[in-house]
């Protein structure tokens, strides 16, 4: 009934109350007073214009059968986008709802008068059998969650391809970046010694690249790039912690984790695309990281003669940028300070100077550390 009232203008809905009211008392399910008066009341706030949706949400779930928009981790999607797993749990729990509505478990006008104790006893009736197992063993919560782990794991590794095909895209018109062998045996002795030292940053890049620093690689590109790739995607390591290192510094390593975690596809893009562009010496402080995100289009600059570039630029930077138009409103500072740990990770690494330059050692293994970032997960550094 209430999704009935719903699927027309609400104004048609209020003027067919009272018919629908006598039909039902007509039928012998009259219904209750308190449906009828808080369906008038949400039925003219949606007239009014002064519904929300959160208003509308609630007085859906106060008919006792309609599950909650959020049970636990799990937050139902609208009906026309759930899965055909969603779909089916969904429709079990209405049905499960319904019993124990007609077995008065529940009751509804307490719900539409927003009774705490009726109120909590809902929300735990459907927890209960969101985490129980169904006959054939499943136990809805687990199988919901699961699935929606694949999708985040399929748009995310969707995500890598295209960002890598933008890179290779850019990296073919560069031409050759050789690797500067001397500079590389610099670096990996450096590293060696920042590692073997407590806290930071050599225990940040080992948390970062998810080695342990008894078992680094012997081959210093192997070394160099495990540890660069470790600086966008973090892997972590049961390293940090260990004695020498103070109280402050895990709650360091910890913010410095979670900035770079939150740098998403298009940024790295943007940085790694100005980077591989400027070449040695190109400006790489924080500052100058987030002008490069804030200024980055994937639409400027030469394209090949291959439509399918063109899309997967426009496909990527559609996913990160979201429908929110974010970029209207840039926050440049607020940028910086994600990338902040990522140069002095940088510097450790020997990919930027002092004077935060891009190094013919970084214009060379950055873009080649985003390879195994973005690339099939059975690449091997090297």
């Amino acid at each position: 009934m209430a999704l009935a009232l719903l699927s027309v203008p609400s104004a048609d809905a209020l003027g067919s109350l009272p018919g629908i009211r006598r039909g039902m008392l007509a039928a012998a399910n009259p219904l209750s007073a308190v449906f009828w008066s808080s369906a008038e009341a949400i039925l003219q706030q949606i007239a009014d214009g002064e519904a929300t949706v959160g208003d509308v949400r609630t007085w859906l779930e106060a008919t006792g059968t309609e599950p909650n928009g959020i049970i636990g981790l799990h937050v139902w999607d609208d009906q026309s986008e759930r899965s055909q797993l969603a779909a089916e749990m969904h429709t079990r729990l209405v049905t499960y709802l319904e019993e124990q509505l007609a077995a008065g478990v529940i009751d509804p006008d307490l719900l539409a008068t927003a009774d705490q104790a009726a109120c909590r006893g809902y929300i735990e009736l459907q927890e209960r059998w969101m985490t129980s197992a169904l006959p054939d063993g499943r136990v809805p919560m687990d199988a919901l969650l699961d699935e929606k782990d694949e999708e985040f794991l399929a748009e995310w590794d969707a995500a890598d391809a295209e960002a890598l095909a933008v890179m290779q895209a850019l990296l073919d018109q560069v031409g050759d970046r050789p690797r500067p062998d001397e500079d590389l045996r610099h670096a990996s002795v450096r590293l060696r010694e920042l590692i073997a030292e407590p806290g930071w940053p050599g225990q940040l890049l080992i948390e970062c690249g998810g080695v342990r620093a008894k078992d680094l690689p012997a081959d210093e590109g192997e070394l160099w790039l495990s540890l660069a790739a470790g600086v966008a995607s973090p892997q972590g390591s049961d390293d940090w912690g260990a004695p020498g290192t103070s109280r402050d510094e895990p709650r360091e390593m910890d913010s410095a984790i979670a900035a770079i975690c939150a740098i998403d596809h298009f940024d790295w893009l943007a940085v790694i695309t100005a980077l591989t562009a400027g070449g040695p010496g190109t400006p790489a402080s924080a500052e100058d990281l987030a002008a490069y995100v804030r200024d980055y289009d994937p639409d400027d600059g030469e394209r090949g003669e291959d439509e399918d570039e063109d899309e997967a630029d426009f496909e990527l930077a559609e996913l990160d940028a979201g429908e929110d138009d974010e970029f209207d409103e840039f926050d440049e500072l607020g940028m910086e300070e994600l990338f902040l740990p990522v140069t002095t990770l940088w510097q450790a690494l020997g990919a930027i100077d002092d004077q935060e330059r891009l190094t013919p050692l970084g214009w060379w293994g950055l873009p080649e550390a985003m390879r195994l970032v973005w690339g099939p997960s059975d690449e091997t550094p090297g």
